[in-house]
């Protein structure tokens, strides 16, 4: 085998390495990006579902208040 033959295995060789080097870093940032959009997706989820419980809770009481009043008039 030839000195030259000996260079071109090698480089072809670290060439493939650092290509699986990129990619893992490459890969590495994307799943990131994937996990902070996941959890931006979770806390907006978190916000909309308080904001539902809240608004629940006020149409039990003013519900509750129209309840009270239909039997107070049923009482009159």
């Amino acid at each position: 085998m030839d000195w030259m033959q000996v260079w071109v295995i090698l480089m072809g060789f670290f060439s493939l390495i650092i290509s699986i080097f990129g990619m893992f870093l490459i890969l590495r940032a994307e799943a990131k990006a994937s996990e902070l959009n996941t959890q931006n997706l979770i806390k907006d989820s978190e916000r909309n579902t308080q904001n539902l419980i809240i608004a629940i809770k006020d149409e039990i009481k003013d519900f509750h208040g129209r309840l009270c009043a239909i039997e107070e008039n049923r009482k009159k």
